[in-house]
């Protein structure tokens, strides 16, 4: 089993619960593969770095998909046959980036608990 963490750009047209539901039709075709999720996070509405498709922001989301290859182009082709998402990336995870999200996540959770303490 590979990891892998893809970053995708729904398009602003859509609301928030329309831009989650489209996240959750993907983790459900990722899990009818065979795949599992291991992480997710939802970066929200932000702006791009150059205009796609004539807009200027996009809901960004991060997915850490372990899985078989194969998972990759099968979802790869769903990304490009559906006009919501406007780009996606790919990469398959090293020991090295795997423990850079893991360390990530954890000082991600850490500030969210002091955030809360204050």
């Amino acid at each position: 089993m590979n990891n892998y963490e893809t970053v995708f750009i729904l398009t602003p047209v859509l609301s928030e619960e329309q831009a989650k539901e489209a996240v959750k039709k993907y983790e459900a075709d990722i899990a009818a593969m065979g795949g599992k999720i291991v992480h997710q996070e939802a970066w929200g509405l932000k702006k791009l770095a150059y205009p796609i498709q004539k807009k200027s922001t996009g809901f960004y989301f991060l997915l850490q998909i372990e899985g078989e290859g194969k998972i990759v182009a099968d979802m790869e082709l769903a990304f490009k046959r559906d006009e919501r998402i406007m780009r996606f990336l790919t990469m398959r995870m090293d020991r090295d980036h795997l423990a850079y999200a893991e360390k990530r996540r954890a000082k991600m959770s850490g500030k969210s608990v002091e955030k809360a303490e204050n």
